[in-house]
């Protein structure tokens, strides 16, 4: 079983300015929630590779690639969702810099949040919504029915309730 490595001390990789490494590590990450249901997140220890360029300045260049899937309920239909996303990030983080050239995931003493950092990164990939597939119709509005499964599902229309009183007049 592959070990699990939430942050990594960037300093004791021992890089001079120029130097980089590839990195094959594993992390886990914790469920997402969206409206309330929890959507885990495959496999339980992420396989990711983690690219490392020391750059002039005491700074670090980082790039972060991993392969992760959610699982959990279709936001339409209520059906099994399981969609999986490439994330393929990259952070620059120098020392004393501006705010545009630090990266929130290292900190002072250049410990690299690991974990942290392909969670927001796999958040950032997520849709809006979560379904099943792509052309997921949901379910129908009146009863209930799975639009997936009925394709042809139609109920009768509701009269017009402006026209409601015309349905009360006696012809005698």
């Amino acid at each position: 079983m592959p070990q699990r490595t939430d942050t990594l001390e960037l300093g004791r990789l021992g890089l001079t300015s120029g130097q980089g490494r590839r990195l094959d590590l594993h992390t886990g990450m914790e469920p997402f929630h969206y409206g309330g249901v929890p959507y885990a997140v495959a496999p339980a220890l992420i396989p990711l590779t983690l690219d490392i360029s020391r750059t002039t300045g005491n700074g670090w260049a980082l790039r972060l690639r991993f392969h992760a899937e959610l699982q959990g309920s279709c936001m339409r239909c209520l059906e099994a969702a399981s969609p999986a996303f490439d994330v393929d990030v990259r952070e620059v983080h120098q020392s004393g810099a501006t705010e545009e050239l630090t990266s929130p995931y290292v900190n002072a003493d250049d410990e690299l949040d690991l974990a942290g950092w392909a969670r927001e990164s796999l958040a950032l990939e997520l849709p809006t919504k979560i379904t099943c597939r792509a052309d997921c119709a949901g379910l129908c509005g009146q009863c209930g029915a799975n639009l997936n499964e009925e394709p042809e599902h139609r109920h009768e229309a509701a009269p017009d309730p402006r026209w409601a009183k015309l349905g009360e007049l006696k012809f005698d």
